[in-house]
């Protein structure tokens, strides 16, 4: 299966909440942008980072392939259907680039189990048992999916995972999946301030 898989890092964000760009945070000494396309890069074919046009040249993100946001002011789905549109035969996993505590063990776990009857595979929250839509498996076929949801005006992954037929694993490690939105949250983080 992994051979039909490519890796997504989603880094386009604004990172408005953070107050400084969430992909240059680092830890142990490379930022977290480099350590999610390293983890991935160990498990998979092909990695890119999904950013916004005005990122593409920004010195670390210049360093991976990229996959430019064909699409604005859309969020997360702008770098997925971008993806899907410029790979359109790969499924695609896809991963947000601000969870510090996603390790290779999450990763594999995700893939191996992804069952490719259901367009979708993600983990569910330990929070609220809904799907995790930033840390899952894209199939090539879920495209018209997306594109279904987003030609009816709804943007939010989370929203299409939960009203397709998405394959839902439990996390093993309960914390593995929490992200970083704001300083509060990066000062009990792994990470630290960037540049």
């Amino acid at each position: 299966m992994v051979e039909s898989v490519y890796g997504l890092v989603l880094a386009g964000g604004k990172s408005r909440r953070m107050g400084q760009d969430k992909a240059l945070l680092k830890r142990d000494g490379k930022t977290q942008l480099a350590h999610m396309v390293g983890l991935l890069s160990g498990m998979l074919p092909r990695v890119f980072v999904s950013n916004r046009r005005e990122q593409s040249s920004e010195t670390e993100r210049s360093q991976f392939e990229q996959i430019v946001d064909c699409y604005e002011d859309m969020g997360p789905v702008a770098g997925i259907l971008s993806a899907m549109d410029t790979h359109p035969n790969m499924d695609w996993l896809v991963v947000a680039c601000d969870l510090p505590n996603i390790d290779a063990n999450a990763i594999r776990y995700l893939l191996d189990m992804a069952d490719d009857s259901h367009p979708f595979t993600a983990y569910r929250s330990t929070y609220d048992d809904l799907p995790e839509p930033l840390c899952a498996v894209y199939r090539a076929r879920s495209k018209s999916i997306v594109r279904e949801f987003v030609d009816d005006g709804i943007l939010c992954p989370r929203k299409m995972l939960i009203r397709s037929d998405t394959q839902l694993l439990d996390q093993r490690d309960p914390s593995s999946l929490d992200n970083i939105n704001t300083p509060a949250d990066l000062d009990t983080s792994v990470l630290e301030a960037g540049p």
